[in-house]
């Protein structure tokens, strides 16, 4: 499956996924022991490659002819392209989509090759040992599409309104891709749900991509997206040759709201948001991180069930299924470029700069359109207490608002007392577990850091947003004595770390709560010595999604958040 929509009705396109491909691994004991497996799928979940780092081949054939366009929606952590014998890309970083263009492909069956990586080593300063499992595989869809010599690669829509009119307006840029050296004219039309709304003559001059700009388009009787009721709109883009023949289309699921900081409230069309979210991570342990449609979607009707109106995407951009989801579904998103914990000598490293850079244009451009996605995040838990990170923290930024100047972006932090760079982001998100890692009160620990954020850091008078917070349980784990890692211990922790928030809110000095965890997840084997079974356990379901006590101690807590909505219309 590679959209909850249909995105294309002219162009062909075949899904090369969801089918078994032939795979061997090039190293160890099982090298080149060829077998067939599925794809999406991580090598982690079969018997004999559990625990290998290596390089292994994927390979099918597919018949074709003429242009041919393969998009890759995720591939860890390392990707070579292969098509008959010749490379034909590369890519680097397990959570972000590429492609591969090869034009005048003869008539035939053709093979296909992906090398793929998942080592450790110096050239991948993204993908680490790490709190988190990084699994290795296609893991997510693949896609063959055939355009002809002029195809449309993206449209990104910006919706917004003029001052607080009900009207709402749209900036719609299309990129259009000449496969040819002759000038190639026609028209790029929009259609919305079925129905024209503009157009445009374009005149391609030259091989390569050109991005046509449409006129800032009204859009009446339009209604907003917003967790409560999640409209969705149809975006089609047609591109007709100069004979007025529709030659290729390209559809996206848009929805009409604004998100904004005003002070130190967080706005969603127009008026204040209280968050209320689950941190998750891409893993189950029957599939690794190519989770199933269903198991998506199950996720994410546990967390509503429980109250939560937004999900934090950590610490990597997720497959699309999932955010369509939540755009279907009305879940807010924090979605995350891929780093976490990297230390300044990790940062230090020549090629982190360009490949986490990269990994942050390659997420917006690809996950722009999702009206789910109300903050970008950057660089979790990084360097951000020394003066190297704090330019790389800048760095960040500046090239999350050169490609989105539309949404907040921040950082999560846990440099309590430390971190250098509060003045950087719009929204200051700080990582905190009182009562687990901090002996002191929830209350108090809360407390005494917003004074330190307020009286003397440049994060004053910025909305402040827990984006962790939480306590581990064994699921199954029970004892009437309260002890670290029981069930009854995360439940009483919960709940003081939750109404401590919540007085916070009552004082308008909070915006909302991320909670780690959702569920349990498996981590690198390096990590062992602090994680009971090789996982983190701070999951409020385990890793299978049986609940543990906490479950309806959260749907208790935040059923009470809804009286306090009210509450955070504050100045």
């Amino acid at each position: 499956m590679i959209r909850a929509f249909e995105t294309h009705r002219i162009r062909k396109t075949r899904e090369l996924s969801s089918s078994l491909w032939t795979f061997y691994p090039l190293s160890g004991e099982h090298a080149g022991r060829r077998r067939l497996v599925p794809v999406p799928g991580c090598w982690e979940s079969w018997p004999d490659t559990r625990t290998y780092r290596g390089k292994a081949i994927y390979e099918r054939s597919f018949e074709a002819e003429g242009n041919i366009r393969l998009v890759f929606k995720g591939v860890s952590h390392t990707a070579k392209i292969f098509l008959d014998g010749k490379q034909i890309a590369s890519h680097y970083n397990a959570y972000t989509p590429f492609e591969a263009l090869v034009t005048g492909l003869a008539d035939g069956t053709h093979t296909l090759k992906v090398e793929v990586d998942n080592s450790y080593s110096p050239a991948s300063t993204l993908h680490i040992p790490n709190d988190y499992q990084s699994y290795g595989g296609i893991t997510r869809s693949v896609v063959l599409e055939m355009p002809g010599d002029v195809f449309i690669s993206k449209i990104h829509f910006t919706p917004f309104r003029k001052s607080t009119a009900d009207m709402w307006y749209g900036a719609v840029r299309c990129s259009l891709h000449a496969l040819t050296d002759e000038p190639v004219s026609g028209t790029l039309v929009l259609n919305l749900n079925g129905r024209e709304i503009c157009s445009l003559p374009v005149c391609l001059r030259q091989q390569g991509e050109q991005t046509i700009a449409f006129p800032v388009l009204a859009f009446p009787g339009i209604k907003a997206w917003s967790p409560g009721d999640p409209q969705l709109y149809e975006l089609q883009a047609i591109f007709r040759d100069s004979q007025g023949n529709a030659v290729d289309d390209l559809i996206e699921r848009i929805g009409f709201r604004e998100i904004a900081v005003d002070g130190r409230r967080l706005l969603l069309n127009g008026e204040p948001f209280l968050i209320r979210g689950f941190c998750r991570h891409e893993d189950h342990p029957d599939f690794g991180c190519a989770i199933p449609f269903q198991i998506m979607y199950e996720d994410l009707s546990m967390m509503k069930d429980m109250g939560a109106n937004a999900v934090r995407t950590v610490h990597y951009p997720n497959d699309e299924l999932f955010l369509d989801l939540c755009d279907e579904l009305g879940m807010l998103v924090w979605e995350e470029g891929h780093a976490r914990g990297l230390t300044q000598q990790q940062m230090q490293s020549g090629l982190f700069l360009e490949q986490s850079l990269t990994g942050i244009r390659e997420m917006v451009e690809a996950h722009y359109n999702h009206p789910s996605i109300g903050i970008w995040g950057f660089l979790n838990e990084c360097a951000s207490d020394t003066l190297f990170g704090k330019d790389c923290y800048q760095k960040h930024y500046d090239l999350l608002r050169s490609l989105d100047p539309s949404r907040p972006s921040s950082f999560a932090t846990c440099a309590k007392g430390t971190d250098l760079c509060l003045g950087i982001p719009d929204i200051v998100s700080f990582n905190l577990y009182p009562e687990w890692y901090e002996p002191e009160s929830a209350d108090v620990f809360f407390t005494k850091l917003l004074c330190w954020i307020e009286e003397e850091t440049q994060g004053s008078g910025k909305p402040f947003l827990i984006t962790e917070t939480g306590a581990g349980a064994l699921y199954g784990y029970r004892t009437p004595y309260h002890v670290k890692w029981s069930e009854e211990y995360q439940q009483t922790a919960l709940r003081n770390q939750l109404t401590a928030v919540s007085r916070l809110v009552e004082e308008r000095r909070c915006i909302g709560v991320f909670l780690w965890q959702f569920c349990d997840v498996r981590v690198s084997d390096e990590w062992f010595f602090s994680r009971p079974r090789t996982m983190n356990n701070k999951g409020i379901v385990d890793e299978y999604r049986r609940p543990k006590l906490a479950y309806d101690t959260i749907k208790e807590l935040w059923n009470d958040f809804d009286a306090l909505e009210d509450n955070v219309h504050f100045s």
